[in-house]
């Protein structure tokens, strides 16, 4: 089985480090596969920067030459998986849906601990459209941006364990998502400090599209997710 999993933002250690989590959980016989957009914003933290991804994410797909099983969208709260559900004929997971659906197993009301104060809405909104919403307790910015997991990490530590540990006595969550494909190596820390169970989206993500290929499931096409209808499109797809 492979698996592509796709950063939405063009670094590339951040790519490594999420197809590092990925494998971390991934079956013996599974491949997994870190992409990264050829074009983008090196961190998505907003509207534009996200739809900007969501494009980005579907030409890199597009281009990838070989067989696969099931993609991997790792960003979280960004739009673009329902445009790659209607061009994939392969299971595709979000990991902010991911996430919060497998905290839904493990305790009634979970939160989200993100990274900056303006991701709150487009995660709020994600969790919403996907039908999610009504067992997040709440969504909480740890005021970090997503490179600075990288290049501050004990600052990272602090700001994601106070806010989780808020999450828990303020907002009554039982459960703690980590709201960005960066943060999958700090689940040991957040759970020590918190003593509640900690879900990252990759991990998620991957045992679900496992667990969707090995039953033979992938998206509906009857309507929804049907391929795009032929037209002419001017400029797509972007690579040459």
């Amino acid at each position: 089985m492979r698996i592509l999993v796709a950063n939405v933002n063009t670094t590339a250690s951040m790519t490594e480090a999420i197809a590092a989590s990925a494998r971390s959980v991934a079956a013996p016989e599974t491949e997994i596969v870190g992409i990264t957009p050829r074009f983008g914003a090196d961190s998505c933290e907003g509207n534009f920067e996200s739809y900007l991804a969501a494009l980005a994410v579907m030409d890199a797909i597009l281009a990838y030459p070989e067989p696969y099983d099931a993609v991997i969208q790792a960003g979280y709260g960004e739009h673009g998986r329902e445009g790659l559900q209607e061009l994939l004929e392969v299971p595709v997971v979000d990991i902010t849906e991911a996430a919060a659906s497998t905290a839904m197993y493990l305790g009634h009301r979970f939160s989200v601990v993100t990274t900056l104060d303006r991701t709150v809405p487009l995660i709020e909104d994600r969790l919403k459209l996907a039908g999610l919403d009504q067992r997040c307790a709440s969504v909480r910015a740890s005021g970090l941006g997503v490179l600075e997991l990288e290049s501050e990490p004990r600052r990272a530590v602090e700001a994601i364990v106070e806010q989780s540990k808020r999450a828990v006595a303020d907002d009554h969550a039982e459960v703690i998502c980590l709201g960005c494909g960066g943060m999958a190596e700090l689940e040991e820390q957040v759970r020590a400090a918190t003593g509640v169970p900690i879900v990252d989206g990759v991990r998620s993500a991957v045992t679900i599209a496992e667990g969707l290929v090995r039953m033979g499931l992938s998206t509906s096409k009857v309507r929804t997710y049907a391929p795009p209808r032929e037209k002419t499109i001017t400029g797509w797809p972007f690579r040459t």
